[in-house]
């Protein structure tokens, strides 16, 4: 039996919950999951060795930290409308200084803290 189509309406999805840094899935494609998070705040340092990683900012700004594997710390602003691609094996940190909401796009089973784990770690997403 063939999948049906569903719409997804982002802002009705997001009022769903109120966490910060707890991805929601929204769906699955080609082994890529589309989720939605909230972030306020420092996330950890880590890095993801075999996954790229896109950002996409809904509402709000928020400030990606990278260091560029030479041992120096830059700093990437994002505000509603902008994407970035964190490729893998790139050491990030997002930081928000107000809430911010952003789509994800990843590869299933990405760890949202990647290579380190702690108590911002999400297990299991919860599906929307």
């Amino acid at each position: 039996m063939p999948k049906s189509l569903q719409k997804i309406n982002l802002a009705e999805k997001l009022a769903l919950f109120s966490d910060h840094w707890s991805p929601r899935i929204l769906g699955e494609l080609n082994g890529q999951q589309v989720k939605v998070v909230k972030f306020q705040g420092e996330f950890v340092w880590h890095r993801h060795e075999a996954e790229d990683e896109l950002f996409l900012v809904v509402s709000g700004a928020f400030r990606m930290d990278y260091r560029d594997g030479q041992g120096g710390e830059q700093a990437m602003e994002l505000g509603e409308g902008e994407l970035l691609i964190v490729p893998r094996g790139m050491e990030h940190r997002p930081v928000a200084h107000a809430e911010v909401e952003v789509l994800l796009f990843e590869p299933a089973g990405t760890l949202n803290t990647g290579n380190v784990r702690g108590i911002l770690t999400t297990d299991d997403p919860q599906r929307l």
